[in-house]
């Protein structure tokens, strides 16, 4: 298991928030729901992405990625991290006409309810079907722990082009996502999953991308095996010197390079990683805290719970209330 397999297999999509977006200009959406991923994939037409901070020129030219607006053309993909807040617009100077809040709430920017006023069918809303502008948009409303390592190596917002990634999930998500049938929810998260992934192995293999550390390590014939140890069997006793054995260097020379690397020693990653995948379980599963702590690599479930509030400052059972 390669580090951005590993760091997206554990929090899937559950029940994610899915529809195809359709307007005719004017239009503009103001989204606050403070969801930790949202994806946003062009169909047809074109929009704005207008993040609150950053610069807003004139130009039509988007500033920097994660600074500043962009603007989406057919095939064109966004990723927004949140919480903070963005509009979609036809045009930077369309004034907001309804606002999506936590739970995916729909309002007018006066506080009025929408009341479904906005709904074209299955999973369609706007304000017209045959609308110039089309957009599929999938976001992930819960934060998973795992992804918090892949969420905080992104900026606040990215884009993909269509001259430089073409998305053969496209005509899949266009066909599934107005299908009335049982199972639906299934795949649309399945979907969703596969168009983060892929949209995010091409964003980070740019040659100018700022890949995290564990991303461009992964490249290093020995911390990229070292990772992939560790992320395979997390369970496993290790230590920097069984490590070191496996990727056929002294400990020490591990040491060093993987600290160099990925920005800290092997075992400091390692319990990262096993305390990721416990919070992560604590979310999912039903799972006793005995249970979990065998599945990431602690001997019981008090050395589990010590480790985890050293780190999450709550119990793990705390935490499974928190995020229950």
């Amino acid at each position: 298991m390669d580090a951005l397999a590993g760091l997206l297999e554990g929090p899937r999509a559950r029940g994610a928030f899915m529809i195809r977006a359709c307007f005719e200009p004017p239009w503009a959406i103001r989204i606050e729901d403070r969801a930790p991923l949202t994806v946003m994939l062009m169909v047809r037409g074109a929009a704005w992405i207008l993040p609150d901070s950053g610069e807003r020129s004139e130009t039509g030219v988007p500033p920097a990625e994660g600074r500043g607006r962009l603007r989406l053309t057919p095939g064109d993909l966004a990723i927004a991290r949140g919480p903070d807040p963005y509009t979609c617009a036809d045009d930077p100077g369309t004034a907001p006409q309804a606002l999506i809040l936590p739970g995916q709430e729909c309002r007018y920017p006066d506080g009025r309810s929408l009341n479904g006023s906005m709904d074209l069918g299955v999973r369609t809303w706007g304000d017209r079907l045959d609308g110039s502008a089309v957009m599929l948009i999938g976001t992930y409303p819960m934060e998973g722990e795992i992804s918090g390592r892949l969420l905080d190596a992104l900026p606040p917002l990215i884009t993909l082009t269509s001259d430089v990634w073409q998305c053969p999930l496209t005509p899949l998500l266009m066909e599934e996502i107005v299908r009335d049938e049982p199972g639906q929810e299934v795949v649309l998260d399945r979907l969703l999953d596969l168009l983060v992934i892929a949209a995010l192995r091409a964003w980070f293999s740019r040659p100018d991308a700022e890949a995290p550390a564990w991303y461009r390590a992964l490249a290093d014939p020995v911390v990229g095996r070292v990772l992939r140890l560790v992320q395979d069997d997390p369970a496993h006793p290790w230590t920097v010197a069984s490590l070191a054995a496996k990727a056929g260097v002294s400990r020490a020379a591990l040491a060093r390079r993987f600290t160099d690397l990925v920005g800290e020693p092997p075992m400091s990653y390692l319990t990262g990683w096993r305390l990721a995948l416990a919070a992560d379980r604590l979310r999912a599963t039903d799972d006793t805290i005995a249970a979990i702590a065998r599945h990431v690599g602690y001997g019981s479930a008090f050395a589990l719970s010590n480790a985890f509030k050293r780190v999450y400052g709550v119990s793990p059972q705390e935490h499974r209330t928190r995020v229950g």
